[in-house]
């Protein structure tokens, strides 16, 4: 806007007329900016719901759905030193006996001393210094077959080092298996082992004509009393009287993944229903409708703060920062107060965890099933707050107040009948997802799971962006016209009062 200078003859305050003249069109631009930034929180409120709202759907209340959520066993050993146990959903319940014979090991050698003189050799010694001859062979055959063979060729311009990143890269001939090796020049010795554990990855030292010097030369070669080797072995287990090997020490058998930590015997596996892995998940899924439900219920509630307007430039500049924030959260917290889709989803999820299902109970009756007759329902609608009249509570729930007092009927039920439950709440929990998805389908107003209107709402705001425009410019236009009538009446009055000037002097020299 450029600068103006106006009042100088008139003696007017022209800026605060012109203001007061163009109040109106200044309101109209200020309240579509107002109303455009209501806007940008409302749907900043609606993203923050509905994010919380896919969570639930796609987390807590999608797996509720399936029978993994119910099909929850544990395992428990007698030795718990000796062994680790992973329940899976298809093992069995039983009671097994274990015995752990054998541990998996990775093969291993500890070489013996290399030197040239009386000294440990370095990584840089050469092939002649070691009295090693071109053409000689290093040779390990690999998972007890002599025909499965790790061999290198020396050369005559080798190293210690150069012997053993060749090593490194070899692979046996059958079976393309690698061995771990390094040099310590600070002990002077080789170190050899296995990839991995197991009598298929071990190895063992072939010392023929080809690769008798060098293996010695080296000090790849066993004590006679064999202590500087360990052999790889693979672990075993008798499991109720049948023997089962692995490579490592984790056996998959039923269901079951057994992990071997200790030689041992007599140990009894029990495996059985996990009642509070099930318990828990179910109390999961209640605790996120709650959550849920209380945020829906504390958005919709809300006191729509109606005498609270959205503040101008000129009436921030006149409040502290703290009187700023408190005004506008004011205004935040109701911008959802009674809204119909909140409303609305309200009622539906309420509606659908109110439902029975006929479920067929393990005597082989059906009956009509609901919440209630597993000990969950909602509390005294007198004694709750407002805001918590649709949360759910489970009777004996330790963690909830209102509850905790009573029998823990769903306990007993999932003791008692746990293919009832998970029927009951699988089938609920079907009901509840299927709603969700009909009330976030995405239509012309708003995009698939998503509870709101957010293309309209987008569409909305950039309109603002138009109408901010059109009364901004409609703003400046008036306040031009108003400023070149003032121009045009102080060129006026300043011809009028320069005329006056000359007059006067003029009648002032024919005094003398």
């Amino acid at each position: 806007m450029p600068i103006r200078i106006t009042g100088m003859n008139s003696g007017l305050d022209t800026e605060s007329i012109i203001t007061a003249l163009t109040q109106s069109k200044q309101t109209k631009l200020d309240n579509f900016k107002g109303d455009q930034k209501k806007l940008t929180w409302k749907q900043d409120k609606w993203k923050a719901l509905n994010k919380k709202v896919t969570t639930f759907y796609n987390g807590a209340l999608s797996n509720m759905r399936f029978s993994a959520a119910y099909t929850k066993k544990t395992t428990t050993a007698s030795n718990s030193n000796a062994v680790t146990v992973v329940t899976g959903e298809s093992a069995m319940d039983s009671t097994q006996t274990l015995n752990i014979t054998k541990l998996a090991k990775a093969g291993y050698l500890t070489g013996q001393e290399v030197k040239v003189g009386s000294s440990y050799a370095k990584k840089d010694a050469t092939a002649s210094e070691l009295g090693l001859a071109a053409g000689d062979k290093i040779k390990f055959s690999i998972g007890g077959n002599s025909s499965d063979v790790l061999s290198v060729t020396v050369e005559a311009d080798d190293s210690i080092e150069s012997i053993t990143n060749k090593l490194k890269d070899a692979t046996s001939s059958l079976t393309g298996t690698k061995l771990n090796f390094n040099y310590d020049e600070n002990n002077g010795r080789f170190f050899v082992s296995s990839k991995t554990t197991g009598e298929a990855a071990s190895f063992d030292l072939l010392s023929d004509t080809e690769s008798s010097n060098a293996m010695t030369k080296l000090g790849l070669t066993k004590k006679a009393d064999g202590s500087n080797y360990i052999a790889g072995t693979s672990a075993e287990i008798v499991l109720n009287g049948e023997t089962f090997k692995s490579n490592t020490n984790t056996f998959d058998i039923n269901g079951l993944t057994i992990t071997a930590n200790e030689v041992a015997s007599g140990i009894t596996l029990t495996t059985k229903q996990d009642t509070s892995g099930i318990y828990d998940n179910i109390k999961k899924m209640l605790k996120e409708y709650n959550d849920l439900m209380k945020e829906f219920a504390t958005l919709y509630n809300a006191d729509k703060a109606t005498k609270y307007k959205m503040l101008t430039d000129d009436q921030k500049d006149a409040m502290s920062d703290k009187e700023v924030e408190e005004w506008e959260n004011k205004i935040k917290d109701g911008l959802l107060s009674k809204d119909e889709t909140i409303g609305n989803i309200r009622t539906a999820m309420r509606e659908m965890m109110n439902s029975s299902f006929d479920i067929k109970l393990k005597d082989g009756t059906t009956k009509s099933l609901s919440l209630a007759n597993f000990g969950i329902s909602t509390g005294s609608y007198f004694s709750t707050e407002e805001n918590e009249r649709d949360m759910l509570h489970i009777d004996g729930d330790e963690d909830d107040s209102a509850s905790a007092g009573n029998t823990d009927i769903l306990r007993a039920m999932i003791s008692s009948d746990p293919d009832a439950v998970q029927d009951f709440f699988s089938e609920l929990s079907k009901g509840l997802y299927s709603k969700l998805s009909d009330l976030m389908k995405g239509t012309e107003y708003r995009s698939s799971f998503t509870i709101y209107e957010d293309k309209l709402m987008a569409s909305q705001y950039s309109a603002y962006n138009t109408k901010i425009s059109n009364a901004q410019k409609a703003l400046e236009a008036a306040q031009d016209k108003l400023y070149k009538k003032f121009s045009k009446m102080e060129t006026a009055l300043s011809k009028i009062n320069s005329s006056s000037g000359s007059l006067s002097s003029y009648f002032g020299g024919g005094s003398n």
